[in-house]
């Protein structure tokens, strides 16, 4: 375990909109970047071993298609990882795991504070309130490629771990039909330029319970995200890690 007062920061995905925010909230410690075409005048390269062997971790806000040769590539600089790409598949997550057991990951389909500990209140309700429906409705902006949101499936994991559930076989991401028993339902919404919103609905035949999340500056995850990289280059041997691990540090 190694003590870093000043990491050297890279960032995958840098040209993206939260990869080009990262940038600047890492400010001095930003070594360079990894985009598809690579920049030399702005230290943006396009192999990822490349920027591995400069930096002492890596925020990872690229594409899910690039997770399992960046997993290879990390692992074998011995650099640590804060992945942020959702949407993944099983081949991704297996690569994931195979790289923790050589570097600390922090993995996380959403980097603000607040939203994590949501995840928190939502597994304890889900606990309490077994005979509840669960809903979940998210809305992000036009562009958004994958639906469910990752936060929003996130969510629908600590729901079904509050209640001791296979979250596969409980998760309802078709809403036709009469709503089956212990399922967990999604709903999504895309138009305009939303950030971020994700509603939990626990609802029953005389009444309801709601948590609610909504960002209002992208800069929120940019600033988790920083928060991540430096709890994870300064504290963690290897492992696989979460954004419930350093608020919770922070709050103890």
């Amino acid at each position: 375990m190694r003590n870093i007062e000043s990491p050297k920061i890279g960032i995958a995905g840098i040209t993206g909109r939260l990869g080009s925010l990262c940038a600047e909230e890492a400010g001095p410690h930003l070594v360079g970047g990894l985009s598809r075409h690579a920049d030399p005048s702005r230290s943006i390269v396009s192999t990822p071993s490349l920027l591995a062997s400069k930096c002492d971790v890596i925020i990872d806000v690229s594409h899910a298609s690039l997770v399992t040769a960046h997993a290879k590539a990390f692992a074998q600089a011995g650099c640590a990882w804060v992945l942020g790409t959702t949407g993944l598949d099983q081949q991704a997550q297996d690569a994931i795991a195979e790289a923790s057991k050589k570097i600390a990951i922090l993995q996380a389909a959403n980097f603000s504070p607040a939203l994590t500990m949501l995840l928190d209140l939502a597994q304890q309700l889900a606990a309490s309130l077994p005979d509840y429906d669960a809903e979940i409705l998210e809305t992000h902006h036009r562009q958004k490629l994958d639906a469910p949101s990752g936060t929003a499936l996130a969510i629908g994991r600590a729901v079904a771990k509050g209640r001791q559930a296979d979250f596969d076989s409980v998760k309802r991401l078709d809403q036709n039909g009469k709503r089956p028993d212990g399922a967990i339902g999604f709903a999504s919404l895309r138009g305009g330029q939303v950030i971020g919103e994700h509603d939990l609905r626990f609802l029953t035949s005389d009444e309801e319970i709601t948590l609610s999340h909504k960002a209002l500056d992208r800069r929120v995850f940019a600033r988790g995200a920083l928060q991540a990289a430096f709890w994870l280059a300064n504290h963690k041997p290897a492992g696989l890690y979460t954004m419930s691990d350093v608020v919770k540090k922070n709050t103890a």
